[in-house]
């Protein structure tokens, strides 16, 4: 892996905080446990049905039916860790950099700790989180899944999370987040740094499902070497109180490629601060961001940025925005070329159902809510190519949940 150049990695993105600045006092953090070496696979047996059924709206089958590894963190304490197949590593972050040297030289690389004072609570006040690893070579065809969970009414979780996809390898990961159905106040702090080596793939789907006054802080980095592919999925469709995410991916190896793809649903009183910035470093890399987001009373603001720094690149930046019953919806797409010969898009657009849409679905028997429900799935149904059907069918689970929550 090449070294990133410090002026990139340092590269600080121009936003102010988006809506209040968040009282990090104001959430109670449990003590981190100590590192163990225990099993964790009876783990999952301690929860109970109502956990389960919250974790199956993330993408999570407590079951591991389907899935090729499992963590699962409730709060700040490891449930299970494991993983079915050969090639494949799972294991806690807290544990890992106690018993695995090599983790050092991947954690805080690429995100930097004095980002903000979210990532700074992540790491002095580090809970756990994963790491997630295909060996060279190895092709994990099932998805691995990983789930964190908050069960505490006002607490906040701080993670870190290391994902690898060794050179040659094939990864793809569901990652669930949630909150008890009991639990209407917390906050999550999550930092992730995705590593895709040469001709490796690595497919990532992240799908939240939290409450009404939960406060959301993901910072995330990825790098991906000479024609590797990173597919970037991030999806939330049910309540939520504040999010805030502006991943970044480096395309450092010629023939790079990475695609962010963002599923929206802001709710009334949210405020949703999404987007995903890509540095085209190197020939012949390629980027797409691709943002559908739907406001029903929420304040949105859906970001894409796009730097091409050296000839041969393309990218392509696409933010559609429906406002439904109410609020604000913002699209910001911004495109920087620092070469000759960089080939950049961009599409926004802000609108409103058509009633002629509408009346035409009704004309054919739907009443206006079977009518409107349709067009919305329609809107949401954004083709990712490249997915497993596993993946697929998950994301498909999530915009039919979020459909039954918005009629």
């Amino acid at each position: 892996m090449r070294d990133l150049d410090d002026k990139a990695l340092q590269a600080k993105d121009k936003r102010a905080e988006f809506g209040q600045d968040i009282d990090l006092d104001a959430f109670q953090a449990e003590p981190a446990p100590s590192p163990s070496s225990v099993e964790y696979q009876a783990g999952s047996s301690t929860l109970s049905a109502a956990d389960k059924e919250r974790m199956i709206l993330s993408g999570i089958e407590v079951s591991g039916v389907g899935r090729a590894g499992s963590f699962l963190q409730k709060n700040s304490t490891v449930l299970e860790a494991f993983s079915r197949q050969d090639g494949l590593e799972v294991m806690p972050i807290r544990e890992a950099l106690e018993r695995h040297p090599w983790v050092r030289d991947y954690y805080w690389k690429l995100a930097s700790v004095d980002a903000d004072k979210y990532t700074a609570q992540a790491r002095l006040k580090l809970h756990n989180g994963y790491i997630i690893r295909a060996l060279p070579g190895s092709k994990i065809t099932y998805p691995v899944q990983a789930c964190m969970y908050l069960d505490q009414e006002g607490a906040s979780q701080h993670v870190h999370n290391l994902i690898i996809a060794e050179e040659g390898s094939e990864l793809h990961i569901i990652a669930g987040c949630a909150t008890a159905a009991h639990v209407r106040r917390a906050l999550h702090i999550g930092i992730s740094e995705f590593y895709v080596k040469k001709r490796a793939k690595l497919s990532f789907t992240m799908i939240h499902t939290w409450a009404e006054e939960i406060v959301v802080r993901p910072r995330s980095v990825g790098i991906v070497e000479e024609e590797g592919i990173f597919l970037n999925n991030y999806i939330c469709l049910m309540p939520v109180k504040s999010i805030q995410t502006y991943p970044t991916t480096y395309l450092a190896g010629k023939g790079a490629v990475a695609r962010f793809s963002n599923l929206l649903v802001g709710s009334p009183g949210s405020e949703m601060d999404v987007g995903g910035r890509i540095f085209l470093q190197e020939a012949n890399t390629r980027a797409e961001i691709i943002s559908r987001a739907i406001t029903n009373g929420g304040t949105i603001i859906s970001r894409g940025a796009l730097i091409g720094e050296v000839a041969g690149v393309k990218a392509h930046l696409e933010c559609r925005g429906l406002i439904l019953k109410g609020g604000t919806m913002h699209a910001i797409p911004e495109l920087e070329g620092r070469a000759d010969g960089v080939e950049m898009s961009h599409e926004a657009a802000v609108g409103k159902i058509a009633q002629e849409e509408i009346l035409y679905l009704m004309s054919r028997g739907l009443s206006e809510d079977e009518a409107t429900s349709t067009i919305v799935r329609g809107f949401l149904n954004v083709d990712i190519p490249d997915l497993p059907p596993q993946l697929k069918a998950e994301i498909d689970r999530a915009v039919g949940q979020s459909d039954q929550e918005m009629m």
